[in-house]
């Protein structure tokens, strides 16, 4: 339920940030990120009606004569995205749900199948702890599998620093998103990582709470989609060692 003080927040946001646009997040039913980009102009119709879009062009959703599909945004997931920042022309990011044009949760929406599932859960008396580990490999560039280090399990140094300072780069952008790292690591194979984030209670009643992940993450889907996002942009870019210069996701 979108209510007016949270909807508030997110106005008071774009203005006091300079947010020139808001990005749509939804995911589809294998965990594959999709988003949209709408200007702050239609945050209002967005919150009140969702918006409109083709969804027999995603992966699992709706076939070709039932295309219309509604994404509509939930303002307790609003954030700035970091590597977007610019002065005076920020970009933010808010999580859908997927709604059929009659106005019902869409059943094939990876969020509204974890609502579902916590439903029954509480229903059986059990209550719900989610920590993602977000296991992964870097590789020079998205052409190969060439390795950037040739570390192991929990080394602490690696033939390169490239890999761990995307690592760390990535751990610094969570966080500035207000999403809680408990620690970080180098997996077994060679250019393989680990970022643990700090597991939590889900969602009561059937609602999504703000410091969780889908939120400030949580769910699996949206855990995927950040670090995918990021890791895209570490892999195009240049990263320098303890610089941080902007990450371009131009077109995202």
């Amino acid at each position: 339920m979108v209510t007016s003080s949270s909807k508030d927040k997110v106005f008071e946001a774009i203005e006091s940030k300079g947010v020139k646009f808001v990005r749509l997040w939804f995911t589809d039913i294998l965990g594959l990120p999709k988003s949209f980009a709408i200007s702050p102009s239609e945050l209002e119709g967005a919150f009140e009606e969702g918006m409109g879009f083709d969804g027999s062009s995603i992966q699992g959703f709706a076939r070709i004569e039932e295309s219309d599909m509604v994404a509509k945004p939930d303002p307790e997931t609003f954030a700035i995205l970091p590597w977007r920042a610019k002065e005076g022309q920020n970009v933010g990011r808010m999580f859908c749900d997927i709604l059929e044009p009659s106005g019902r949760p869409y059943a094939g929406d990876p969020r509204y199948a974890l609502k579902r599932n916590l439903a029954a859960l509480k229903e059986m008396g059990y209550d719900y702890y989610v920590g993602p580990e977000l296991e992964y490999f870097y590789f020079k560039d998205d052409k190969g599998t060439e390795i950037l280090d040739k570390g192991g399990y929990f080394d602490a140094m690696t033939t390169m620093d490239a890999a761990s300072n995307l690592r760390r780069d990535t751990i610094l952008t969570l966080e500035s998103m207000g999403i809680q790292v408990e620690y970080s690591h180098h997996e077994v194979a060679p250019s393989q990582h680990e970022i643990d984030l700090r597991y939590q209670r889900g969602p009561e009643d059937g609602r999504y709470r703000h410091d969780l992940p889908d939120r400030r993450q949580g769910d699996r889907p949206a855990a995927r989609l950040l670090c995918h996002l990021h890791a895209e942009a570490d892999l195009r870019g240049e990263r320098d060692g303890d610089a941080r210069p902007p990450i371009d996701l131009q077109g995202r």
